[in-house]
């Protein structure tokens, strides 16, 4: 169809219907990479090809979801960089804050690969509300990492949301779905008060999505008359996760102050 992507339009030439389809093993097959599971000790994932053929080396410790993000990202080299041997370490692959472009491009497929727009726009529809229980839900469903959903949630536009990374010394990165303007640029210190204050700094480990000032989390002059949804948990690395949901349409507005 058009306006899909290639690892899309992949998944339709295989005949994938349903999330459990979704078989990489099968699918590295077809692009002829076959995978195999080894000890990495400095790397997460590597792929070796030559002319029509590649071997796909992965990590065989640690989250199975991680593995299998990891596969769709070598595929994804593989086909965009097609005559370049690869080495992945852990920071490569699924991390928005600091991938290059070429990790990023096979992120990209990774994330087409696993968690389709024609199946998963679907299922996050089904979403009574954007929190972190219904992406633990999606991720459950298409096998993927927390941190993996989320950002597919950011970047097909299931909500009008804005995902946040925080490391103790401040903001790390951050992901705007396209229907929320760019002038809404999330502040790069958390706010004392806060209820994410209480998840990275203290025994909190995931708040409750609940409505809260906008100030306290865009410096926007106009900011104090608007409430945004906030909910935060404890991730990987003593960092935090914040999903910021834009819930008044006025905001969504480019440059209305």
């Amino acid at each position: 169809m058009s306006g899909e992507t290639p690892a899309e339009v992949l998944l339709r030439s295989l005949g994938v219907t349903s999330p459990d389809e979704i078989d990489l093993e099968a699918i590295a097959w077809s692009m002829g990479a076959k995978v195999r599971e080894a000890e990495l000790p400095s790397c997460e994932a590597r792929i070796i090809g030559f002319q029509d053929q590649a071997i796909i080396t992965v990590r065989n410790s640690g989250d199975p979801r991680r593995r299998r993000f990891s596969i769709g990202h070598e595929l994804g080299h593989w086909f965009h960089h097609r005559g370049r041997s690869s080495i992945c370490r852990s920071s490569d692959i699924g991390n928005p804050g600091a991938a290059s472009q070429l990790e990023k491009q096979a992120d990209r497929f990774a994330a087409d690969l696993l968690m389709p727009r024609f199946l998963f726009g679907r299922s996050a529809a089904q979403l009574k509300r954007p929190d972190f229980e219904g992406i633990d839900m999606l991720a459950t469903t298409f096998t993927t990492s927390r941190l993996a959903t989320a950002l597919r949630c950011v970047d097909i536009d299931s909500w009008p949301a804005v995902l946040v990374c925080h490391g103790p010394s401040g903001r790390r990165w951050f992901k705007r779905a396209d229907s929320v303007p760019d002038d809404w640029f999330p502040r790069e210190d958390l706010d004392p008060s806060s209820p994410s204050f209480s998840v990275m700094f203290g025994a909190v480990e995931r708040s409750k999505s609940q409505a809260v000032a906008a100030s306290l989390w865009f410096d926007r002059r106009d900011a104090s008359r608007y409430r945004i949804t906030e909910q935060s948990l404890k991730a990987h690395g003593g960092t935090m996760l914040t999903l910021l949901t834009l819930t008044d349409p006025k905001m969504l507005t480019q440059g209305s102050r």
